[in-house]
């Protein structure tokens, strides 16, 4: 359930084998941060059209990285019966033959994790390496011309030094074909130590036994030349690349697959897949959502779906994935109808069955994919007069669901979901106040905020020298504003009307009537010569 580098490259097979047999695969990931705080106007506002919001995120998925991606692997059985194998991914960048890796750390979000048990140094010592195509290029042209590196630590260093002086100090009096064993070898040092030492030592030749170990053998260079073109060479270049790629090997298995990707307010996600694996995040929005749709052509966003079940069954308010999951699992929403589809974890992930794990990437992977059968089945039921089969096929879910395909969630927008597969539709927001400030000079718009903070929440924008706009998603609040600010002896709130309060319309009025009045004035003047 928890892979390393070290049980990456053995697990991949059957991880292979398991997406192509299943119906969809949901993940979850977890980051060093989020949204990052040290740019300028970069926190998240109502309004912000998608084109602006990805620019920003763009820019905190640019600083930040993963440290953990969960995958559940959805299949189903005989009967109404699916299947889940649920993974846990410790990530940490690739750092053989590309520049070394920069990424920030955001405090609050490591706190975040730490509370909920995240083992750093899994992160750390056992991350599985990954590139995105632009690093592979490069590393495939350090390797075609010799001049690969890693970019190591010091304790690598120290690891590399040991196994150095080791093996130069036994091949001093070693005969040819003499053999010896270097132990503990740990992740990356399996492939780097043979490469440093091959690298160093002309008379060497090294193969990998398993178990943390590395064989040293002395050769003359004549052997180890016929050694190095043999096709039992695990230091290839192709095998480096293979194993510098990591985790982007399963990536590409994912796209390969086209299988339904199932998320939860995945737009991050989906940006980080784009960044980290596939090609640096694009300038333009829409070439990152034809990128994305190339690669995943079957997009579900469980909150989005959630969202729909909610205003059509009766569904009480519900603030996370885990509380969705457990109203879900209560008879409630659909007593009379046909059970919902048996989930049943492997006997790998049997802990998550015992114990609720929230934000350990491969539990809510698990419940992002559990919410999503659920809720389908539940729309399903709601969908039609007629009897629903007792064991629905996964392709009527699909069709049940086909309203929110390729619609993942926008939070606090100027639309309510992003579109892949077409264009994204404006949402329906409360009418946005106008706030005239008479007699406090110099008021700020963090100032304006803080004053609205108390009643509700509320995002500014300076419109003018002494006006604000005021944009909240909730109607209530806009009419207690309005209410409680009525007879405000500085703050005059008024709804915005776009002909009276925009700059730009006024300006173009006050164009105008200077444009009227110099044209009555010829005529007025034209007209009195011709008297």
């Amino acid at each position: 359930m928890e892979v390393g580098a070290e049980a990456f490259a053995r697990s991949l097979p059957r991880l292979r084998r398991r997406i192509s047999r299943s119906v969809f695969v949901a993940l979850d990931m977890e980051f060093t941060g989020l949204h990052s705080t040290l740019l300028q106007n970069n926190e998240p506002s109502l309004f912000d059209s998608p084109a602006e919001r990805y620019v920003k995120a763009r820019r905190s998925v640019q600083r930040f990285t993963l440290v953990q991606l969960g995958l559940a692997i959805f299949s189903k059985e005989n009967s109404n019966k699916y299947v889940v194998h649920s993974y846990n991914f410790f990530l940490f960048p690739s750092t053989l033959g590309i520049r070394d890796v920069e990424f920030t750390l955001s405090a609050s979000s490591i706190q975040f994790l730490s509370h909920y048990g995240f083992d750093y140094n899994k992160f750390l010592k056992d991350g599985i390496p990954y590139m995105n195509e632009v690093q592979e290029k490069i590393l495939k042209q350090h390797l075609l011309a010799g001049t690969w590196k890693v970019c190591s630590s010091n304790a690598d260093r120290d690891v590399l030094k040991k196994a150095i002086e080791e093996v130069t100090s036994w091949i001093a009096t070693a005969k040819e074909e003499d053999t010896m064993i270097l132990h503990d070898l740990n992740g990356y040092h399996i492939l780097e130590v043979p490469l440093v030492l091959r690298q160093a030592l002309e008379n060497i030749w090294t193969e990998p036994l398993g178990d943390k170990k590395i064989m040293v053998k002395k050769v003359s260079p004549k052997h180890r030349q016929l050694l190095e073109n043999s096709s039992y060479d695990h230091c290839q270049k192709k095998l480096i690349l293979l194993s510098a790629r990591g985790f982007t090997n399963l990536f590409q298995i994912l796209v390969k697959a086209k299988k339904p990707l199932v998320g939860h307010n995945m737009l991050m996600d989906l940006m980080h897949l784009h960044d980290k694996f596939y090609r640096p995040l694009p300038e333009s929005y829409e070439e990152f959502k034809r990128n994305i749709h190339s690669l995943f052509p079957v997009i579900i966003d469980t909150k989005t779906v959630t969202k729909s079940v909610q205003r059509k069954c009766q569904f009480p308010r519900v603030s996370n994935l885990l509380d969705t999951y457990a109203v879900l699992c209560s008879s409630i929403l659909n007593p009379k109808g046909p059970p919902c589809p048996v989930i049943v974890l492997s006997s790998g992930c049997s802990r998550y069955a015992e114990k609720k794990s929230p934000h350990e990437a491969g539990y809510d992977a698990f419940l992002c994919g559990s919410v999503l059968l659920m809720s389908a089945h539940l729309l399903l039921c709601r969908s039609t007069d007629d009897a629903v089969e007792a064991e629905p096929s996964f392709s009527q879910y699909l069709a049940v669901l086909a309203e929110h395909v390729n619609k993942v969630n926008f939070i606090r927008g100027g639309v309510s979901s992003i579109n892949f597969s077409g264009e994204d539709t404006p949402c329906r927001h409360p009418p946005a106040l106008v706030v005239h400030v008479r007699g406090w000079p110099g008021l700020t718009e963090r100032q304006i905020y803080q004053e609205f903070k108390a009643r509700c929440h509320f995002d500014v924008r300076q419109l003018s020298k002494n006006q604000f706009i005021l944009l909240s998603n909730k109607y209530k609040q806009v009419r207690l504003v309005l209410r409680d600010y009525r007879h405000h002896p500085h703050l005059q709130v008024s709804v915005y009307r776009h002909w009276r309060h925009s700059p730009s319309v006024s300006c173009l009025l006050q164009i105008s009537g200077i444009v009227a009045l110099w044209s009555l004035l010829a005529f007025a003047l034209g007209g009195a010569r011709s008297c």
